[in-house]
């Protein structure tokens, strides 16, 4: 399920099978020479999060991206992030899952209240070509399995 309108409805009826939220960190800079890098690594994100999504569906849900600007101190993006997540769980919800690209969380992992799965990131390459699609299928059927261990 993801965060339309028509899934949620679906999620009201079958919330107590949902126990997952995947939310994926998206790291933000319009103003430096990352710009591009950054814009690849949100759609490749979509991509993860939305095949994350359909192989589980029935127990997770894909809560929209979390985006913050890029930095190499984390502090008060933890502090917003936890806060995030405490009004996102209830009875049903177990599990918060949060994917990221951006090595800075692991120096944070500890102080997080969900599970951070760090993914090392493309930062160029046709996302249509064939081999960066075999990288990413795979990379993706490693989260999966990642995310069935946490279960």
């Amino acid at each position: 399920m993801k965060w339309i309108s028509k899934h949620i409805e679906q999620y009201e009826d079958a919330k107590e099978y949902v126990d997952t939220i995947i939310l994926p960190l998206v790291a933000f800079d319009f103003s430096s020479s990352e710009t591009e890098k950054k814009a690849l690594q949100n759609e490749i994100m979509s991509i993860f999060a939305n095949e994350i999504e359909q192989k589980l569906t029935g127990r997770v849900i894909q809560f929209p991206h979390y985006h913050y600007l890029s930095s190499k101190e984390l502090v008060a993006e933890v502090e917003r992030l936890n806060q995030w997540i405490e009004k996102s769980t209830n009875e049903y919800v177990k599990h918060i899952i949060l994917l990221t690209f951006d090595s800075t969380w692991k120096k944070y992992e500890e102080d997080i209240e969900g599970k951070l799965l760090w993914v090392p990131a493309m930062y160029s390459g046709d996302i249509q070509s064939k081999e960066v699609t075999q990288i990413m299928n795979d990379q993706i059927k490693e989260l999966i399995q990642l995310i069935q261990n946490y279960w």
